[in-house]
Formats: C-alpha cells, sequence, structure tokens
C-alpha cells in the first residue's frame, strides 16, 4: 500500500528561517541582561510610582537618597565597535548555514519532481523505496536546521561564545560610569518591561558608557 505524504506541502515550501530573526536576536539586550535586571527595573517603576508628579518623584529620590540613569541598550549595541563585530560574524555564520538550508531543500524539490514524472511507471515496491529515500531526506534537512537555528543549536552557542565577553564589558562600563556620576540604579530605556515616559537628558548615561568601551576600559 502506498505511503501517504503529509511531508510533501513542506518540501514545497523553503525550510526557511528568517534572517532578519538573527540581527533582531543580536541587538535584543536580554541577551546581555544582568539576571538582577527585571528586579532593579520593578524597583525603578515603584519608586516613580510613589509620587504623583515630577516634583514629588524628585522629592521621592532625595530623600531616599537615590540618584536614577539610565542608558539605551539599542544604542550602545549598535555604535560599539565590538558589538558591531560579532553581529558581522553571527551574521556571516548564519548566512553560510541558511545558504546550505536552502541548497538541501531545493535538491529535495527536484527529488521529488523527478519522482513524480516516473512515479507513474514504477512498482508499489520501487515507489515505497522512493518515498523512504525523500522521507530520509527531509529529515536530514529537519536535522540539519534544528543543529544549526535550534535553541540550543550552534548559532546560540556561538552567540553566547561571542557575546559573553561583550556583555562583560558593557556592564563593566556601565558600573564604572554609574560608579563615577554617583548614580545608584542605571535602568535600560529600550527595555519593554519598563516603559519609559520621561527623562531628562542629563540623567542619560548612554554615550558616557560608550566612550568609556571605546577607550578600552
Amino acid at each position: 500500500m502506498e505511503a501517504t505524504f503529509s511531508i510533501w506541502s513542506r518540501i514545497l515550501r523553503s525550510h526557511h528561517v528568517p534572517f532578519s530573526c538573527v540581527r533582531k536576536t543580536v541587538k535584543q539586550f536580554k541577551a546581555l541582561a544582568h539576571p538582577g535586571a527585571s528586579f532593579f527595573a520593578l524597583l525603578i517603576f515603584v519608586l516613580f510610582a510613589m509620587s504623583s508628579s515630577v516634583s514629588a518623584q524628585q522629592s521621592s529620590r532625595e530623600s531616599l537618597g537615590l540618584k536614577i540613569g539610565y542608558v539605551s541598550s539599542d544604542v550602545i549595541l549598535q555604535q560599539y565597535p565590538d558589538a558591531v563585530e560579532a553581529q558581522k560574524k553571527l551574521e556571516s555564520l548564519a548566512k553560510g548555514w541558511q545558504d546550505e538550508l536552502e541548497k538541501m531543500t531545493k535538491e529535495l524539490q527536484e527529488k521529488y519532481a523527478a519522482y513524480q514524472k516516473k512515479e507513474g511507471m514504477m512498482t508499489e515496491q520501487a515507489k515505497l523505496q522512493e518515498q523512504q529515500k525523500l522521507l530520509a531526506k527531509e529529515q536530514e534537512i529537519n536535522d540539519f536546521r534544528m543543529k544549526k537555528f535550534g535553541q540550543n543549536g550552534e548559532l546560540a552557542q556561538q552567540q553566547d561564545k561571542i557575546m559573553r565577553p561583550i556583555r562583560d564589558k558593557i556592564f563593566k562600563a556601565i558600573a564604572a560610569v554609574a560608579k563615577e556620576e554617583g548614580v545608584s540604579f542605571v535602568f535600560d530605556k529600550s527595555e519593554q518591561l519598563l516603559v519609559l515616559l520621561y527623562a531628562e537628558s542629563r540623567y542619560d548615561l548612554t554615550f558616557k558608557v560608550l566612550d568609556r568601551l571605546r577607550r578600552g576600559e
């Protein structure tokens, strides 16, 4: 009996991993976030919520002896040379694997097209053998995709390996600038957890952090 082919609709669609997701993943500062970042963001939100006006917020910070600053992680990652270079490396890796994936998928589509042309002249046994080969090829493609782009795949591992030292440098620079400026808490303007409704530019530490990073400190 001839096997059913649920795979063919999938074969005719490219096994495509959106390349834009690589850029997005690299840019997201969540990949660099300190484990306590969410706690600090929540604490800052509570501190601001204690007041019903800007003046009351200022009084609250002064009474608690707190000075709050912020950075834009998007700007840091876009302008810090080491981060830009890391992103290029990751994109290059992803593109190479994506090209290979598309090549494998094209080969499978061609094999399936060839099978369709001769299917009517094949014995049931020959059909089954050919179908098994096609299924094995599709499984090979799926395995390759998961190996390279899966949650714990090579791209994720390389991202961690490449971005970890950059993360450490960025947090070291943030900590150093915060100490220089006498800042008690620094939060990320790009982080969606906390919506920044108002902030004076004098509390923006982004370019001070970038300057320190560029100096290699």
